[in-house]
């Protein structure tokens, strides 16, 4: 798969330019963040199956994400300017990354396993990938105090301290690292839809008849959006709360899997948003406002 695992040594000297970091040796820079974890479960099985275009199938890869569905709020996620990233570090992930051809073995293969996963859901399962299907971060809500989503959005920022650490996560407690989730957050949103909208990748159920998707999204599929913000949260996270790493990770598999039962999304979907989460996690720790804001929060926990 043509993903970021695949970006070369030199491509991250490029990417670090823009931090403002090149000044220090690459060696001194790149042990701040850890290694990504190896792709797990079916994630790594599917991942190596062909993702090339079969000829006998050649209309598929004609269908992409229809127009008239796009989200113009969405849209203009992709035209706004990042804050811990650069424009051109956004730009360079999103042109670094390709999905599997619709055509191809591996989407066949992807797609069968949501056909499975559709016939075994459980209503718990139901319920709880509904549940977390309703959580999301959107930054125009805290723009106004008066916005009528604006407490419900700091409820949701805090969604995984709260799962793993308990009610106590709240935006009033700890104000810090409010601040610094909602910069974060900012980012990812930007990085998500400035990669969906610039391959527009259909989503299963536009490909597949047979699924039947709990709920239908109006954005592209590629790359995951839930499972982007869950992974850069539980890396964020993981910084603040070192001892809960592993949970964390835990939690946004389940949130990328999550997107998966609900007949929204391909595991290659999940697997490259986690890769992007990386990325970006790996190129926030590299610029002075984020270490700013990420002692500062530090100091809250």
């Amino acid at each position: 798969m043509n993903n970021l695992l695949k970006i070369s040594a030199l491509a991250l000297a490029f990417l670090l330019m823009g931090s403002g970091l090149f000044g220090q040796s690459t060696q001194d820079a790149l042990p701040l963040v850890q290694p990504i974890e190896p792709a797990e479960n079916h994630y790594q099985e599917l991942q190596l199956l062909d993702e090339s275009k079969r000829e006998e199938f050649s209309w598929m890869d004609a269908i992409s994400y229809p127009s008239d569905l796009y989200l113009d709020n969405a849209i203009l996620f992709a035209m706004a300017k990042p804050i811990y990233l650069t424009s051109s570090q956004v730009d360079f992930i999103k042109k670094s990354v390709a999905f599997p051809a619709n055509s191809s073995i591996q989407t066949r293969a992807e797609l069968d396993f949501l056909l499975e996963i559709q016939e075994k859901r459980t209503p718990q399962q139901v319920k709880r990938v509904m549940d977390i299907g309703d959580v999301g971060y959107w930054p125009e809500a805290n723009y106004l105090s008066s916005h009528q989503l604006y407490e419900k959005n700091l409820e949701y920022l805090f969604f995984e301290a709260v799962e793993i650490i308990g009610e106590k996560c709240t935006a009033e407690n700890y104000p810090l690292t409010s601040q610094l989730l909602q910069n974060v957050i900012m980012d990812m949103r930007i990085m998500e839809f400035s990669v969906k909208f610039h391959l527009l990748r259909a989503r299963p159920y536009q490909l597949e008849p047979n699924l039947e998707p709990l709920k239908k999204i109006e954005s592209p599929s590629f790359a995951s959006g839930h499972t982007l913000w869950a992974y850069i949260q539980a890396y964020t996270f993981s910084e603040l709360i070192p001892q809960e790493r592993e949970a964390f990770l835990e939690l946004a598999y389940e949130i990328g899997f999550s997107r998966e039962i609900m007949g929204v999304h391909y595991p290659s979907d999940e697997e490259v948003a986690r890769q992007i989460a990386h990325r970006m996690f790996f190129l926030m720790l590299h610029t002075d406002k984020f270490q700013q804001d990420l002692q500062a929060a530090k100091s809250e926990w």
